[in-house]
């Protein structure tokens, strides 16, 4: 007989319902993934996977009330509504509710706000099986929003409740922990658990998670490596060595069919690997949207994604202004940091047959730069996955990246540029390489064409998520 695995996934964001950053892309394609993972993959198991996320007022959905249910809390019942809605065959609930209608937006600017909504969805979400009376298998949460459903879990295990349900933890960004929810516990009658976690850390929900899942699993094998360590440990190194037995790196994919150069509409021009030639018709189509110089023989190269120290920005700014004796072209798309902000008008401002800087979020026209650019600057300073270098390997845009996290495990030199250390100067030499081997046309289109023939289909993460559960579920029947 088959044997079913219900998995239920638990996330802040997921497109196209609602999407921040890179976790609204995982969210929304992971669990698809695992459902049409291919027999030979999943062998007699059949996958139920579904998919709950908070009601932002946001949200954008067609969902039909389903059903209500009581949280208590402090004495008294808080109302959750349920609402169900699709998402390619897979069913998807939307949970609400006064702390998450209270606040319109998904992430606010006051932590204490943020806690308290994401306290009160992850105990909802808890309990959303048990109101489907569906038997789920696994619990898998992503990131502090949904951490305090694993502690949960692990506390009414102890009361036999949870029992043969395993948990996992999918750690997107270790430095975001969430807010003390020492109070929030106490109103809804759960105890701060005595843990070995650091005195500073005992009630925070996401070292909270990291001490109750089952399975622990950074979005890189090399950031599941770096968390370990006092530079990226965040304080919890010492801890997390002492779990290191749950602790798994899995990189994440991108949905292979959105990201298609061959059928993308938001570029001018479709192409494949066979027929690179015509990408460069979207290079000369951005020079003159942008109102650039158009000259297909100057390199292009280009930033994408949020504006922060983290993501290195600085370092690319810095070394763009001492590069002036070879011919470029920087297209920067992103908005956060005003400081930053402000030193990338700058940039402009000094260069401006050079560098354009469009301070906003565009999806369209960052597939256009991927479609476009020759070049994707990524010196993060850590990058626990990566999306963008990705993407746009798929588009044929070589990415010059620092070897950390995610970068590291998906760029080698025969599909881009890498470099050891997050300081300019080992960026300008990267970046300097790759301008020299850039007029070497037939190198640079071999290139090309192996970074686009690269799998970064959630195929392969998908299929190791799966055996990650079997591997629970085996140990919870032994």
């Amino acid at each position: 007989m088959p044997k079913n695995i219900n998995v239920l996934f638990l996330a802040a964001e997921a497109e196209p319902f609602v999407k921040v950053g890179g976790l609204g892309d995982v969210a929304s394609a992971l669990p698809r993934a695992l459902r049409n993972l291919p027999a030979d993959v999943r062998g007699d198991s059949v996958l139920d996977v579904r998919l709950v996320l908070p009601h932002h007022g946001v949200v954008k959905a067609d969902a039909r009330p389903l059903a209500m249910f009581p949280l208590e809390r402090e004495g008294r019942d808080v109302m959750v509504q349920v609402s169900e809605t699709t998402l390619g065959g897979m069913p998807v609930y939307l949970l609400s509710g006064g702390p998450i209608t209270s606040v319109g937006s998904v992430y606010s600017s006051n932590p204490a706000i943020d806690a308290e909504k994401y306290s009160f969805f992850s105990l909802a979400a808890l309990e959303l099986p048990r109101v489907l009376n569906w038997n789920v298998d696994v619990i898998h949460a992503h990131d502090w929003h949904t951490a305090l459903a694993v502690y949960a879990m692990l506390l009414k295990r102890w009361t036999g409740a949870t029992n043969g349900v395993a948990s996992v933890l999918t750690l997107h960004n270790l430095p975001y922990m969430g807010a003390d929810v020492t109070d929030i516990l106490a109103s809804y009658n759960l105890p701060v658990a005595q843990t070995d976690l650091p005195d500073w850390a005992h009630a925070l929900p996401l070292p909270l998670g990291i001490f109750s899942a089952d399975a622990v699993v950074a979005v890189s094998p090399t950031y599941a490596e770096e968390i370990l360590t006092p530079e990226f440990g965040c304080g919890l190194e010492d801890f997390i060595h002492r779990r290191r037995e749950v602790l798994h790196g899995i990189i994440n994919g991108i949905d292979a069919r959105a990201f298609d150069p061959a059928t993308d509409p938001a570029i001018p021009h479709q192409f494949t690997a066979e027929n690179p030639a015509i990408r460069e018709k979207n290079k000369t189509a951005l020079q003159e949207k942008l109102n650039l110089p158009v000259d297909p023989v100057t390199p292009m190269i280009a930033m994408v994604g949020r504006m922060d120290v983290q993501k290195g920005v600085d370092l690319a700014l810095n070394v763009l202004e001492k590069i002036t004796d070879i011919p470029w072209q920087f297209v920067l798309l992103g908005t956060g940091d005003p400081a930053l902000e402000e030193a990338a008008r700058k940039l402009q401002m000094e260069y401006p047959g050079r560098v354009r800087a469009e301070l906003r979020f565009d999806g369209a026209l960052a597939r256009h730069i991927y479609a476009a650019a020759d070049m994707l600057l990524m010196p993060s300073r850590y990058e626990p996955c990566g999306l963008a270098q990705m993407i746009a390997m798929r588009y044929g845009c070589l990415p010059i990246v620092h070897a950390t996290g995610g970068l590291k495990d998906t760029v080698t030199d025969e599909v881009g540029f890498v470099f050891k250390s997050a300081t300019p100067r080992s960026l300008r030499t990267a970046l300097v390489k790759a301008l020299s081997v850039y007029p070497d046309r037939g190198h640079w289109r071999a290139l090309q064409q192996t970074a686009m023939r690269k799998d970064f289909s959630w195929a392969k993460p998908a299929r190791e998520y799966f055996e990650l559960y079997q591997t629970l579920l085996d140990k919870k029947e032994s």
